[in-house]
């Protein structure tokens, strides 16, 4: 098979997204000047060590929390945005504060269940370019900024101490993913991971036992890492159980 031939990139005329897409691929190929290297890379470094360190000293004061994670696009009607305040409302009760990504959606129904309670309502949230904005259900010390998606993740299972994962798209997959793999591998302790909706999930967890299992890839014990829920009750029941066994500070 032969070389793929260099070139300065798309001759023919575009237009909107796709243009955009094609100069940041072609961005990716273009070689740098030392001074582009250090202006772009090696700056970039000591953006994120700012995002990590304005990150960890806020969150260190946070005390117990559970993160909800969720889709960014269901609306106050739908019944998994009003399971979500349930569920935050009755965690909140239980001791703990509500960590959320910090946007509309599951994020807002999450941190709205906590003010509801009169519990702790940390919004970590992400600069994108569509969907994401603060919701105002978030306590004004702990609504953080991030540009990075990999600091932001750090922050979620650095100060969590369960997780609520609620329906949602690509980026809740990716926040499962990221929770539920630091805890097989034992970089983080085994706290509880909630699945809410066994409708929705019933799909990924068909494909956990009857591919990733099938195939070795994954083990019998895996299996267990997660417990599925269909109420608010269940959810919270399921982090109470948990903990019982544990002496916690209450966050409010």
């Amino acid at each position: 098979m032969s070389k793929i031939k260099r070139g300065k990139g798309l001759t023919k005329v575009i237009a909107g997204n796709e243009f955009e897409i094609d100069q940041k691929i072609q961005s990716h190929f273009a070689e740098k000047t030392w001074d582009e290297t250090i202006t772009k890379d090696s700056w970039m470094v000591f953006k994120i060590m700012a995002e990590l360190v304005d990150g960890y000293e806020k969150m260190a004061k946070i005390g117990p929390c559970v993160s909800i994670f969720g889709s960014a696009r269901l609306k106050e009607d739908d019944k998994y945005y009003k399971m979500a305040v349930e569920i935050a409302e009755k965690i909140t009760e239980i001791g703990f504060g509500i960590i959320t990504g910090g946007g509309p959606g599951i994020m807002e129904a999450g941190n709205r269940g906590a003010r509801n309670a009169g519990g702790k309502s940390i919004g970590l949230n992400i600069e994108l370019p569509f969907e994401q904005h603060f919701n105002p259900y978030i306590d004004k010390n702990f609504s953080m900024d991030y540009n990075y998606f990999f600091v932001r993740k750090v922050m979620f299972v650095k100060y969590s101490q369960g997780f609520i994962v609620m329906p949602g798209g690509l980026g809740t997959l990716d926040e499962l993913s990221e929770a539920i793999t630091l805890i097989q591998t034992q970089k983080i302790a085994r706290f509880p991971i909630v699945l809410v909706g066994s409708e929705f999930w019933s799909g990924l967890i068909d494909w956990f036992k009857n591919t990733l299992l099938k195939n070795g890839m994954i083990s019998e014990e895996d299996l267990n890492l997660y417990r599925i829920v269909d109420t608010a009750d269940e959810a919270a029941a399921h982090i109470k159980a948990f903990y019982n066994k544990y002496s916690i500070n209450v966050n409010f």
